[in-house]
């Protein structure tokens, strides 16, 4: 059964059924409203939540991400400078290698200059003793070879080596005549340089007068600039190159032997000694001797110049030409005899002090 009811306000009718159902309706409106506003404030707080969740997510990532960009440039900045330091370690070892090569280079190089340098010296102390037993070996085969001419030349003449150290000449003959008379002694002194030396004369006239020989004589191929010829004379010493030995040891034994004799028989030749003494002291006597070494030595010399193409008549004219020599040296020995010192002093065997 429906019954309505009058509003004493306004006077509206209404059913009291409408009444609860609005009633229930509002309360049921308001309970949903109740709870879906608290459910839209509950989303609107996970809204929000949300909002803030993802903005701390996105400032996060912001951060994140400038951290991973400034993480990167720290990195790219750290590699170039790694890259850096090293391209300047590996300048600075490769500059410290070149250093040490060039330092190791710089010793090989100091080190072979010093060989170089060593070897040099040696090479020149070499050739310098080379050189030097050359000239000791060509002047001990000039020595040799004198030796050998004097015996050849003289067989009854004691021919002999004089001693190392006991004097500076180098050979001693002792002239004897065929019956083995001593009549005097002359010294020999050979040498074989470049250079002629002064020194060499005053060293032998003390061997001269320490050895007590009568004459001495230097056989050397360096004759000093003011002598000109194969044969002269300084101080009393007389010098001579090598070819010219046969010539002047013939005038000089012949001299020895001469004075010996002319000391035996002087007092049975007074008379003629007298008379020679005026010719050998003349000039005619002095140019007769010139003239006849002159010929020698011209002789020996056309000699040497056919040797090749006379071979055969070599020994025969050099025999001529010796007796011819020892001719001549038997009247100069004997005209010296007797003039001595008083004896003009002949040019190709004499010169000027």
């Amino acid at each position: 059964m429906s019954s309505t009811v009058t509003c004493p306000s306004c006077g509206h009718q209404f059913s009291p059924d409408e009444v609860l159902t609005h009633q229930l309706e509002e309360q049921v409106r308001k309970k949903i409203l109740t709870e879906t506003g608290k459910d839209l404030a509950d989303r609107d707080a996970q809204i929000k939540e949300l909002r803030i969740k993802a903005k701390e997510s996105m400032d996060l990532e912001l951060k994140l991400r400038k951290e991973k960009r400034e993480i990167e440039e720290a990195r790219e900045k750290f590699e170039l400078e790694k890259q850096r330091q090293l391209d300047e370690e590996r300048g600075k070892i490769k500059a410290d290698a070149e250093k040490a090569i060039l330092e190791k280079e710089k010793y090989k190089i100091i080190e072979y200059e010093k060989k170089l340098s060593d070897m040099q010296k040696s090479l020149e102390e070499a050739t310098r003793k080379g050189n030097q037993a050359s000239q000791q070996l060509q002047g001990e085969v000039q020595e040799l070879d004198l030796e050998k001419t004097l015996r050849e030349l003289y067989p009854y003449d004691e021919i002999a080596e004089v001693k190392k150290g006991e004097l500076g000449a180098d050979i001693r003959q002792i002239v004897r005549t065929e019956k083995g008379t001593v009549c005097g002694k002359i010294l020999w002194e050979s040498k074989r340089t470049k250079a002629w030396s002064d020194s060499w004369v005053s060293k032998l006239k003390e061997d001269l007068r320490r050895d007590g020989s009568h004459l001495a004589a230097i056989v050397t191929q360096s004759m000093p600039s003011h002598i000109h010829q194969n044969i002269g004379n300084i101080g009393g010493i007389w010098l001579l190159t090598p070819e010219s030995i046969t010539p002047l040891s013939m005038l000089l034994r012949k001299n020895l032997i001469d004075i010996a004799r002319e000391k035996v028989v002087a007092a049975h030749k007074q008379t003629t000694a007298e008379s020679l003494y005026d010719y050998v002291t003349s000039s005619s006597f002095n140019q007769n001797v010139e003239r006849i070494v002159g010929v020698y030595l011209e002789m020996k010399a056309q000699i040497a110049r056919e040797e090749a193409s006379a071979s055969r008549s070599y020994k025969q004219r050099n025999m001529q030409v010796d007796m011819l020599l020892s001719g001549m040296t038997g009247i100069y020995g004997e005209m010296q005899g007797i003039a001595g010192t008083s004896m003009q002093q002949i040019g190709l065997l004499e010169n000027e002090k």
